[in-house]
């Protein structure tokens, strides 16, 4: 897997003090995308030993929230092997961050992919430029969705994330 950037300090990805994964690769190719240098999963810069480390070095600050992963997408297939075990061990090694993740995937169609699970929040569903919404919170276009995975799972139907 590569990565485009690994962004500290961020608000605007999701809730609370968050550290964000760009990673490199989507098949999505969105109109309108706010991120399209991310689609090619040949750039970028490897995700390595050290890039983890600057991850779990935010982590560890009691301010940060949890982690964003986005992109490019997260679960573009290339992605799916290095995030669920990001995923794993962020959970192992620090309990009370949360993990929200970006996908233009629906939530029906990766719900069971590995590391699905341990996530707090999904966002689902390609950006659709004609339903671009400003005034929605953590998601771009009216269709797509914040998903409460926990409560989704224990449900077992779609439960929106509450602001």
């Amino acid at each position: 897997m590569r990565y485009h950037d690994i962004t500290k300090c961020d608000m605007k990805n999701g809730d609370g003090l968050r550290t964000v994964l760009w990673v490199a690769g989507c098949s999505h190719r969105c109109p309108g995308c706010h991120n399209p240098i991310t689609w090619d999963p040949h750039d970028g810069i490897p995700f390595d030993q050290a890039a983890k480390e600057e991850i779990f070095e935010e982590l560890s600050k009691d301010y940060v929230s949890g982690i964003t992963l986005s992109g490019g997408d997260p679960l573009f297939p290339g992605n799916r092997d290095t995030i669920a075990e990001l995923i794993d061990e962020i959970k192992e090694r620090f309990p009370g961050k949360t993990i929200w993740l970006y996908t233009g995937y629906l939530w029906e169609d990766v719900k069971d992919l590995p590391g699905i699970s341990k996530v707090d929040v999904l966002i689902d569903g390609p950006y659709v430029e004609a339903l671009r919404d400003t005034t929605l919170h953590w998601k771009g276009s009216s269709n797509q969705r914040v998903i409460d995975v926990p409560s989704t799972l224990q449900a077992g139907q779609v439960i929106l994330w509450d602001e």
